[in-house]
């Protein structure tokens, strides 16, 4: 069975809980709009002629392919999550990669960049320009907190 994403949305979020890092986990999916999917991780391809469209509504409890970045923290910490992706030069398609610091997005955004080149040096081929979605989060006192960021695949061909 081939299942080949033709369409792809981007979403990130950050949520905080009282109770524990799952729930703010779980706030942070339901903020980013994925949280009614079963998501299932996926590495880091971008098929060829996959397009970018905007968030869209999917049914409840549908097996959701992703690529997923979250950070998960406590009172007093800032975290970031986050992702970059780019297409290949070629038109053969693109990468994505994820990250999670405790620390800034601004920081994210760098070893972000140092894993997109890797991956670009390792296959021997140049990117378009990197794009990033990142999300910060300074958890405030008595709190947990999460940060998200995903690639979620909408549609195959």
């Amino acid at each position: 069975m081939e299942l080949v994403p033709s369409r792809f949305f981007i979403t990130h979020s950050s949520a905080v809980s009282k109770t524990s890092d799952l729930n703010a986990f779980d706030r942070a999916l339901i903020s980013a709009g994925i949280g009614e999917q079963n998501l299932v991780s996926v590495s880091s391809v971008i098929p060829k002629n996959a397009e970018l469209v905007e968030m869209c509504e999917m049914p409840m409890g549908a097996v959701t392919h992703c690529v997923l970045a979250q950070m998960r923290g406590t009172e007093g910490e800032t975290i970031a999550a986050g992702i970059a992706y780019a297409y290949r030069k070629d038109g053969k398609g693109g990468y994505v990669a994820e990250g999670h610091i405790h620390g800034s997005a601004d920081s994210l955004k760098e070893i972000l960049t140092w894993k997109m080149n890797e991956m670009a040096e390792i296959r021997c081929v140049e990117f378009e320009e990197i794009q990033f979605a990142t999300e910060e989060l300074e958890i405030p006192l008595d709190h947990y907190g999460c940060c998200v960021a995903a690639l979620v695949f909408s549609e195959y061909r």
